[in-house]
């Protein structure tokens, strides 16, 4: 299920978002055009058997390839406008790096003690992702689905059951990957960042809730 846009438009300008999505790009490319790339990873993604604090900020703007950071920015751009547009941007952009942070600890247990690099914005944006679903679990979200004969159709579906479905097939994922050594998915990271933008969105859901109807 790959989600192409979602219908509603957000209650402003997606400034911290499309700043966010710049910062990577120029991240990405400053990355690969780097002259040593090992050197440059080792230096600024997050090797577990050193952990420099300053790695949990630098490695979340880094990628691993055009894939990599394509797949992140889309979803990023579909549904970090909405968050940010309910949070405000000062609000988003420190939500944003929390949510990264919070990921890259998530995933740590399965790494630690070796030089595997960890690298990514997934885990921030899976935080922006389990916000958009507790704020927004109705909205309407266009999406390319297979079907049974191996077709890719286009269909309209609820925000909750497309971020529902990513979820699961990332804890699913998460549990297959328990024990194996090496790179690969942080599974773990996008696991980590989900539930913490959706526990934090729910509380800010709630609260809001309750500031309207005191002021009613």
């Amino acid at each position: 299920m790959l989600p192409l846009r979602d219908h509603e438009r957000s209650e402003r300008f997606p400034v911290i978002t499309i700043t966010l999505i710049g910062i990577n790009v120029l991240a990405f490319v400053v990355e690969v055009m780097s002259p040593d790339l090992d050197a440059f990873v080792q230096a600024w993604a997050l090797v577990p058997s050193v952990l420099n604090p300053v790695t949990f900020l630098t490695s979340m703007f880094l990628h691993g390839g055009l894939m990599h950071i394509g797949s992140n920015m889309w979803y990023l751009w579909i549904f970090g406008d909405n968050v940010e547009g309910r949070l405000g941007h000062g609000r988003f952009l420190l939500f944003y790096l929390a949510a990264g942070i919070v990921a890259t600890a998530a995933q740590l247990p399965q790494l630690l003690g070796t030089d595997t690099p960890l690298l990514g914005a997934s885990g921030a944006i899976a935080g922006v992702l389990g916000m958009y679903l507790a704020f927004f679990p109705h909205h309407r979200v266009d999406a390319l689905v297979p079907d049974f004969f191996g077709f890719w159709r286009m269909m309209t579906i609820p925000a909750g059951v497309v971020l529902g479905f990513w979820f699961v097939l990332q804890v699913f994922s998460g549990a297959g990957s328990i024990g194996a050594t090496g790179g690969g998915v942080a599974w773990f990271a996008h696991i980590g960042g989900f539930v913490f933008g959706w526990i934090l969105g729910k509380a800010l859901h709630t609260r809001l809730r309750s500031s309207k109807a005191e002021g009613m």
